[in-house]
């Protein structure tokens, strides 16, 4: 499910100026494995919380992100497979593993929690495995319509063997799971069309737009507050 054909081709990628900014934003995201947490009273009660990276990136992008959970009392994971360069199907086998393991062992309780693509493989890892998720969080995926209205596309069919809108994904991103889904957008955003990480009113339980750039959402510490206080909303 995702936007009307006549929909998906109005959206373009964001302006250059908006691309060109991001580039601000690259020492936070890269200093990211050394700062500190944001603290804030601890409300996760051990609840899992898998977290998964965008495009060329790795753990050390979403390090304050898993530090801050953490804090907050949350049983905080990494994905595990080192850099994302795309869809695979030996890696998504290997975080069904996972979140089957999680689920199971937190009687459904998982939180998946994706930043750009690493949120379209968590809405499929969760349409996949429905007893095993709560709650699904994406943060700039662009999970709905134009596959190419981002300015990442060329570089991801660069180096992969796919199309960025054919990935071997036994799953429709656009399909909301059955786990409360919520996607996570930005009109700042310099590198994914904030109409493709909104989606449409189907596509998710709720729809929330903060202020920030598309690597601060993992890397500025307001966004990452952002995301607490959604968690804190949802689970209490």
């Amino acid at each position: 499910m995702g936007a009307n054909p006549a929909a998906a081709r109005a959206v373009t990628a964001p302006h250059r100026l908006l691309w060109a900014r991001e580039f601000l934003s690259l020492p936070k995201l890269l200093a990211a494995p050394w700062r500190a947490p944001v603290v804030v009273p601890p409300f996760g009660r051990g609840r899992p919380v898998l977290v998964l990276p965008g495009f060329i990136n790795g753990e050390g992008s979403t390090a304050l992100l898993r530090a801050s959970l953490a804090s907050a009392g949350f049983d905080t994971h990494g994905w595990g497979e080192g850099m994302n360069f795309g869809a695979r199907a030996d890696a998504m086998a290997r975080l069904g593993q996972r979140v089957t393991d999680l689920g199971r062992a937190s009687g459904g309780e998982l939180i998946l929690i994706g930043w750009s693509l690493g949120g379209l493989f968590a809405r499929v890892l969760a349409q996949q495995h429905p007893q095993a998720c709560r709650l699904v969080v994406t943060l700039g995926s662009p999970f709905s319509g134009d596959r190419r209205a981002n300015n990442a596309w060329r570089l991801y069919e660069a180096i992969n063997d796919h199309a960025v809108d054919n990935p071997p994904l036994s799953g429709d991103p656009g399909v909301k799971p059955r786990a409360r889904t919520i996607a996570v957008w930005s009109a700042r955003d310099g590198i994914v069309a904030p109409r493709c990480a909104e989606g449409e009113p189907e596509q998710s339980d709720r729809r929330i737009e903060v202020p920030f750039k598309h690597f601060e959402l993992v890397a500025a510490r307001g966004a990452v507050a952002a995301v607490l206080q959604i968690l804190r909303e949802e689970l209490d």
